[in-house]
C-alpha cells in the first residue's frame, strides 16, 4: 500500500444504535470520541445513517458548519428555522450552511421504507455567516461513470451546489463493473465506498462502508469490481493549517 494512504474498514467504525437509528461514524462523533480520529483534512463528519420509517432527528441546533447530505436509498425531509423545506432523494445534492446558528429537523416520512444517507460536515472559511440552504438534482446520467463535483467552494469548479470553503469539494460517482475514474490530486482526499465494491490502484479493494484517507493524493485510478457509488472529498487545506 502507498505510504500516503490509509484504509479504514467499515467494521472499525464506531456505531450509534437506537430503536430508530443506526449511525456509523468515520470520525469521532457524539459519545464516540477518539483523539486519534477527529478529522481528515477539512472533513470532520462522515456519518452513514439508516433511519427507520416514520422517525428521524427532531429539531436541533447547528452553528458554523457546512453540512452536505447525500441519500442512497429512500427519502429524507428537511425543515429549518430559516423557512427552508426540502425532500432529499438519491441523485439530489443538498447543503445546509449553519452559519451564525440554525435549527433543523430531518425526518423519514415514509410509513414503510427506511432511508439510508451519508451526512458530511466541513467547516466554513468564515464564521458567523448568514445561514443558508441549497438543493439541486443531478440526475443518473451525469453520475454514471464520471466523478462529478457535487458541492464545492473551489474556484473554477462547476459544482452542482456551493460550499463556503474555497479549499474543499465533494465529488460523487456511480460505477458499473469495469468503469474507472481518476481520483483528484490534492493534499487531502477522502474516498468513501457508499455502495458496492471497487479496487484502488496499488492500494487494494474497498467494500461498502470502507474508506481511504490520502495525504498528497497522486490521482491514481479506482475501478468498480461490482456496481458501486463513491463519495470523494478533495481538500487543499487541513484544520488548523
Amino acid at each position: 500500500m502507498a505510504a500516503n494512504a490509509e484504509i479504514r474498514r467499515a467494521a472499525d467504525r464506531a456505531v450509534t444504535t437506537t430503536p430508530w437509528l443506526q449511525s456509523r461514524h468515520s470520525f469521532s462523533f457524539g459519545d464516540h470520541y477518539d483523539p486519534r480520529n477527529t478529522h481528515h483534512g477539512l472533513l470532520l463528519v462522515n456519518n452513514d445513517d439508516i433511519v427507520e420509517p416514520g422517525t428521524g432527528f427532531e429539531t436541533h441546533a447547528h452553528r458554523d458548519m457546512e453540512i452536505v447530505t447525500w441519500v442512497l436509498r429512500g427519502e429524507l425531509t428537511h425543515r429549518d428555522s430559516a423557512g427552508n423545506h426540502g425532500v432529499i432523494y438519491p441523485g439530489l445534492a443538498q447543503r445546509m450552511s449553519a452559519g451564525s446558528g440554525i435549527l433543523h429537523s430531518e425526518k423519514n416520512q415514509s410509513a414503510t421504507d427506511a432511508v439510508h444517507f451519508v451526512q458530511m460536515w466541513v467547516i466554513p472559511e468564515v464564521a458567523g455567516i448568514a445561514p443558508g440552504y441549497q438543493q439541486r438534482e443531478i440526475g443518473d446520467e451525469a453520475l454514471a461513470g464520471e466523478l462529478v463535483p457535487v458541492a464545492s467552494g473551489m474556484p473554477g469548479h462547476d459544482a452542482v451546489i456551493g460550499l463556503h470553503n474555497r479549499q474543499a469539494a465533494l465529488h460523487a460517482t456511480r460505477l458499473k463493473p469495469g468503469d474507472a475514474v481518476p481520483l483528484p490530486r490534492a493534499p487531502f482526499v477522502h474516498v468513501f465506498a457508499a455502495r458496492g465494491h471497487v479496487a484502488l490502484e496499488e492500494i487494494g479493494e474497498l467494500h461498502e462502508g470502507d474508506a481511504v484517507r490520502f495525504a498528497d493524493s497522486d490521482g491514481r485510478r479506482v475501478t468498480a469490481v461490482e456496481p458501486a457509488e463513491l463519495l470523494v472529498w478533495e481538500m487543499h487545506a487541513a484544520l488548523g493549517g
